[in-house]
């Protein structure tokens, strides 16, 4: 994102890296079990540096995929959660 800024609008930031992150498993349950969860995926993991430090942060799919009201969706939220915050526990 640093460089595109740079380039596009000539401003400068710190570092600041959007990336996703997508289970093949995991997304082809949710589309089974709710179609439109498309519009959702993959979630977004965002890493940047600010003030001397790094910090690295992830929407929480039980939040977003919880817009939907589907019992089953649910679920698969909560597992694609507890992957996310096991592999940001572990930066």
């Amino acid at each position: 994102m640093k460089e595109t800024l740079k380039n596009k609008l000539d401003v400068d930031i710190e570092e600041y890296k959007i990336m996703e992150a997508f289970n093949p498993p995991n997304a082809y349950k949710a589309i089974q079990t709710e179609q439109n969860i498309g519009l959702m995926l993959p979630c977004n993991v965002i890493v940047y540096k600010k003030s001397g430090g790094v910090f690295v942060s992830a929407i929480l799919p039980t939040v977003i995929m919880g817009t939907i009201n589907n019992k089953n969706l649910q679920t698969i939220a909560e597992n694609i959660e507890n992957k996310l915050k096991k592999a940001i526990d572990g930066v």
